[in-house]
């Protein structure tokens, strides 16, 4: 967890929990290019990260009274929210280019088969990455989509290392196994 910078303190916490809109404000400062550089690396895009920004000040002052002081410092409550923020922006994002890919094999002016081909693959993994069944398929959609290290992967689900590593390996052997390597094995 990141550390609040050295000017806030407990006071401020309790300002924030009591609806200070002061203690959003210095929150605000002190937190969102944090924030917006977390968005910005998992999601690739400025855009994106802006209303990550957004989003994780929004909803933070929204849900201000499920804050509680004496577990964490407003900064790593507002990390934890940012968390949340980027990953359901990321797979929003998913989701909408899955759509354009099959609007576009659907579209009038016909897409060459190599794309449709890939369309259909993509679909058939994140299928049998869905079917995996949790924590292994959230493993393997945040190695996969977001590409995340191993050990990103490991804190951003509070898991250790190993587990992660090897969740990763079996899912990979899952996924040669139902789908095929392309060396001999069946259609």
């Amino acid at each position: 967890m990141p550390t609040p910078p050295p000017d806030w303190g407990p006071e401020l916490d309790t300002a924030f929990a009591a609806g200070d809109e002061q203690a959003l404000s210095a929150a605000y400062r002190h937190c969102a290019g944090v924030v917006r550089g977390l968005a910005v690396r998992t999601l690739r895009d400025d855009s994106a990260a802006d209303d990550v920004v957004q989003e994780v000040f929004i909803r933070a002052w929204k849900y201000r009274s499920g804050y509680h002081p004496e577990r964490s410092s407003v900064p790593a409550w507002l990390i934890g929210i940012a968390r949340n923020c980027i990953a359901d922006a990321a797979r929003t994002a998913g989701r909408e280019a899955d759509r354009r890919r099959a609007a576009a094999v659907h579209s009038d002016r016909g897409p060459r088969h190599e794309e449709a081909d890939l369309l259909v693959d993509r679909l058939v993994v994140r299928s049998e990455i869905e079917r995996m069944g949790p924590p292994r398929s959230t493993i393997m959609a945040l190695a996969v989509y977001e590409e995340l290290t191993h050990q990103q992967i490991a804190q951003h689900l509070d898991l250790p290392l190993g587990t992660v590593k090897s969740h990763l390996r079996r899912g990979l052997t899952n996924l040669r196994t139902r789908l095929g390597d392309g060396h001999g094995a069946p259609e």
